[in-house]
């Protein structure tokens, strides 16, 4: 049972894949390498499929906002919204009046676009979803943010 207090601090395993750092970057390449096979079909990148999602909840994010939300560096974006762009997917002015920012949006192609990699993506969720008993996913996903939580603290 799951009291909410940390883990005493046993000794680590001896094998690194016992390890849980080992474990999240496992889980993390199959579902990066689950989503790179579908959104591929669908002509988009795992960067360009988050920056589409994020655009669609909040459209005119900047160029730094969209690269925290996917997890990219702030030049990785550069290049994954000038592939936007170029693909029609989303626009962005060429010049701004307020500070550097050049706020980003959906154009009907992004939309279509995003909501048949959507669907797909959605599945892929469910199927990791799946594998964790019902009654067990809330308290996981809330490790999971406690663990983000104190690497980032």
């Amino acid at each position: 049972m799951h009291d909410g207090s940390p883990s005493s601090q046993a000794a680590p395993p001896d094998d690194v894949t016992e390890r849980l750092g080992y474990r999240l970057k496992r889980a993390a390449a199959a579902l990066r390498g689950a989503m790179d096979g579908a959104l591929r079909e669908r002509g988009l990148t795992v960067p360009q499929y988050a920056c589409l999602e994020l655009l669609d909840q909040r459209p005119g994010l900047s160029n730094a906002e969209l690269a925290r939300g996917a997890f990219v560096t702030r030049q990785s974006m550069n290049v994954v919204l000038r592939g936007l762009q170029d693909a029609g997917l989303i626009t962005r002015p060429a010049t701004t009046d307020r500070g550097r920012a050049l706020p980003a949006h959906l154009t009907e192609e992004g939309h279509r676009r995003l909501a048949a990699a959507r669907s797909v993506v959605y599945a892929i969720d469910q199927r990791m979803t799946g594998a964790v008993p019902e009654r067990r996913l809330a308290d996981l996903l809330a490790d999971l943010d406690h663990m983000a939580a104190a690497l980032e603290g």
